[in-house]
């Protein structure tokens, strides 16, 4: 198997959708085509949820549900993936009384699993949507939250390190505020901190370095060369120290700064306030300095070259979905772009409102006409 593919897809009162399908007889390009607001991203969404984590949009449980529904919703989908084939399944059943709110369930072959970290084994799964398009000029935790996807999108477990890092930050800001707070819970929850965060860093660092080198062997392939790094002084260290030396000086430093830090209210120091950086190398400059169109075309490297990595490391490309990424490209990139999925071999999912910008694909892709909740096939 070298691709991923959905073969199936099925929604119940999930976003605009009551009850929707869309079967796939093969791989390649899959196009939705409709006008703005007509459910286009609400698909690709309900793919993105057989990923690990929140899906494209971030979205609460509340939001993904049918606004006529009562409050429960689903999406299963019928996969042929690195495993073999093999029926996927999440959503959220009705809030009981007296209940707080919905709780996510998750399920392979109708069998239940603790979470979507078990779909990793059976698909990976890429996107670029139009918001990440401010990615090089907003702030740093918009990057930070980019670079934790492309890790999770190899490490399934990363997601969980990065939740665990915040709650022990959590804590430890919470200690801080009382000035008479013990501290021995202090030292605790700061060995705690460090060990956690010295291995976020190294997940983020050890998938920067092997998507570099891939952004460093790959022709350009009608798109700018990128360079990309962290900065962070953690993540400077790691290549010369040891995790358990970078533990200690973490240590040390969450010590020294723990009146400063009181009076900020938060932890200043470490990897979650790390930098991913990212330079448009054939002008040597840095990509938030770039024009609008430099930098959708970096992002677009970006993407293209970590779903490579993907497909290096797992033997298995990715499901590719990317939104609205056609229409704001010029005739060239975008023959650039098309010749660059099929050389990836992957099943990608591409949305716009105009068909004709899919023109030089139509041929070998499977088109599809969204319209207010309601899917139909192209021919």
């Amino acid at each position: 198997m070298t691709a991923a593919l959905i073969r199936r897809l099925l929604l119940t009162n999930f976003r605009s959708y009551h009850a929707a399908q869309i079967s796939l007889e093969r791989g390649g390009p899959v196009v939705l085509t409709g006008e703005n607001g007509a459910g286009k991203t609400n698909l690709l969404e309900a793919v993105s949820l057989l990923a690990p984590g929140r899906g494209l949009r971030r979205a609460t449980l509340e939001e993904l549900a049918f606004s006529e529904g009562d409050g429960g919703w689903a999406v299963n989908a019928e996969i042929e993936g690195m495993l073999g084939l093999a029926t996927l399944g999440t959503g959220a059943d009705p809030p009981a009384d007296g209940e707080s709110g919905p709780a996510r369930k998750y399920r392979i072959d109708r069998e239940s699993v603790p979470s979507a970290a078990a779909f990793a084994a059976h698909l990976r799964v890429v996107w670029l949507t139009p918001a990440m398009d401010r990615l090089f000029n907003g702030p740093a935790s918009e990057r930070r939250r980019f670079l934790d996807r492309l890790v999770l999108a190899v490490d399934a477990q990363h997601s969980g390190r990065v939740a665990a890092l915040e709650r022990a930050l959590r804590s430890r800001n919470r200690l801080l505020e009382d000035p008479r707070g013990d501290a021995h819970w202090l030292d605790a929850i700061e060995h705690e901190t460090a060990e956690i965060a010295v291995a976020v860093a190294a997940a983020r660092a050890e998938t920067v370095a092997r998507l570099s080198a891939v952004l460093a062997g790959a022709g350009n392939g009608g798109f700018p060369r990128a360079e990309i790094a962290l900065e962070g002084w953690m993540e400077r260290l790691l290549p010369s120290h040891s995790a358990r030396d970078i533990e200690d000086r973490y240590r040390a430093l969450l010590r020294e700064n723990r009146a400063r830090d009181a009076v900020a209210g938060r932890t200043l120091e470490g990897p979650h306030v790390s930098d991913l950086k990212v330079v448009h190398a054939d002008k040597g400059i840095a990509a938030a300095d770039a024009s609008t169109g430099e930098q959708k075309a970096l992002l677009i490297r970006l993407v293209l070259a970590h779903a490579g990595l993907i497909k290096a490391m797992t033997g298995c490309a990715p499901v590719l979905l990317l939104d609205e990424v056609a229409a704001h490209l010029d005739a060239t990139r975008r023959a650039a772009l098309f010749a660059a999925l099929a050389r990836l071999g992957a099943q990608v999912w591409l949305t716009g409102a105009d068909s004709a910008a899919f023109a030089d694909i139509a041929a070998e892709a499977q088109m599809f006409e969204i319209d207010n909740g309601t899917i139909r096939r192209r021919h």
